[in-house]
């Protein structure tokens, strides 16, 4: 007779006890199959929950790559625009000593010292300043070069400041000199002929023009460019009227095809003061002025003197 495991329940309605027989390897396969569920079952529990921690993590990991990502984009951003201010100030340290340079040209001194210690640096490479460049690429290239640019014009800027410091100490010496020298524009205006040779609008050859012509409208004031005293105030051929003022120590200025003159000769002017107004006489081909300096007799370019 096989083994056989019984069972008995009870039903609770009524008095009746069942009986209920199963083999035991029958109870032992279904024991063994509930087990296995409850084990599947509790693996599968396992892991949906170990992915879904996983899942979580990446989440929290993407958005921290997420905001990684937009710092560095930010920074190299702020990276790009120090990169491009340090050009800029750059081009200011430049430009001072190219102001410096002018200045010292009308003052006549000497520069004593070396360049501003900006000549061959170089800019900064264009590639290196793209707000698309890739995250993964380095800035280390850009960053050395942006110290090495900033040391570099921190050094200069200092001497500038001393060199500043050693041309108001001789402009001081030279304040005379100075209020002597040409050094503003006769009027405003667009320069329709430079100095130097040019084509004669009028004969069609090849002449040296000893001056600049500066063309506004009839009737514009024009101001004396120094102090000075006027030598000429009076009509000449082709030139129109004309003021010529002696500032001394070599330097003349002429004014041409003035409308009016309104200074006489021998008097005493002073730098920004009317003394014409802009007109169209002597050979003219429109209303201007035909401003020039003369350095000991001989014409100079008079942009070299503009320093407004």
């Amino acid at each position: 007779m096989r083994k056989a495991i019984k069972i008995w329940f009870h039903s609770g309605d009524t008095s009746d006890i069942r009986e209920f027989s199963i083999r035991k390897s029958i109870f032992g396969g279904l024991l063994l199959i509930i087990l296995s569920t409850i084990a599947g079952a509790a693996f599968i529990g396992y892991d949906y929950c170990r992915l879904k921690n996983i899942s979580w993590n990446n989440t929290v990991l993407n958005h921290t790559i997420i905001k990684q990502e937009n710092e560095i984009k930010s920074q190299r951003s702020q990276i790009q625009t120090f990169a491009g201010e340090i050009e800029i100030l750059k081009k200011q340290v430049c430009n001072l000593s190219k102001f410096e340079d002018k200045v010292r040209l009308i003052a006549d001194i000497k520069q004593t010292s070396d360049s501003s210690g900006l000549i061959g640096i170089g800019g900064i490479p264009e590639d290196e300043l793209d707000p698309d460049i890739p995250l993964e690429q380095k800035h280390t290239s850009l960053i050395r070069e942006m110290h090495r640019q900033t040391d570099q014009t921190n050094l200069a800027a200092q001497k500038q400041a001393l060199d500043f410091e050693n041309l108001i100490k001789l402009l001081e010496q030279k304040r005379n000199l100075l209020a002597s020298t040409p050094s503003i524009k006769p009027v405003d205006g667009w320069i329709t002929s430079k100095f130097g040779y040019r084509t004669s609008p009028f004969t069609g050859q090849k002449e040296f023009h000893s001056g600049v012509d500066i063309s506004n409208r009839s009737g514009t004031n024009i101001v004396a460019t120094a102090n000075g005293r006027v030598s000429y105030a009076a009509h000449k051929l082709y030139i129109g009227n004309m003021v010529m003022i002696d500032h001394g120590h070599g330097r003349v200025t002429k004014y041409g095809h003035l409308k009016k003159i309104l200074v006489k000769q021998g008097q005493e002017i002073k730098r920004g003061e009317v003394i014409g107004i802009l007109g169209n006489t002597g050979r003219s081909t429109g209303p201007h002025v035909h401003y020039e300096v003369r350095l000991n007799g001989t014409p100079v370019n008079p942009l070299k003197y503009f320093l407004n």
